[in-house]
């Protein structure tokens, strides 16, 4: 019976990870995290203003999705993610939200 062996090309990379490394995974495991946290506030921001009537209270939700998107387009540009225009497709910014991201 003849027994199997990892490639030691792959048996070099599974060397047991320093603390650095081990850092670097924990902290890029969170910034995932924390963009998805941001990204279902963008979606939730976006259909609570796409839901409404109109009227009273739109204002603030108007608010609350620039503010979320903002929030957002921060995040992604802090980790290196500067193309606005495919989130602005994905989630469909509505212009009148576009239009309130201006300097804070």
């Amino acid at each position: 019976m003849s027994s199997l062996r990892m490639p030691q090309s792959l048996a070099s990379r599974l060397k047991v990870e320093t603390g650095e490394a081990v850092l670097r995974y924990e902290l890029l495991e969170e910034q995932a995290h924390s963009l998805g946290r941001a990204g279902r506030r963008v979606e939730a921001a976006l259909t609570a203003l796409r839901e409404h009537p109109g009227g009273d209270g739109r204002a603030a939700l108007l608010k609350t999705a620039a503010d979320a998107v903002w929030g957002f387009f921060v995040q992604r540009e802090i980790m290196g993610l500067r193309d606005r225009n495919a989130v602005i497709a994905h989630y469909q910014i509505p212009r009148e939200v576009l239009v309130r991201l201006g300097a804070r």
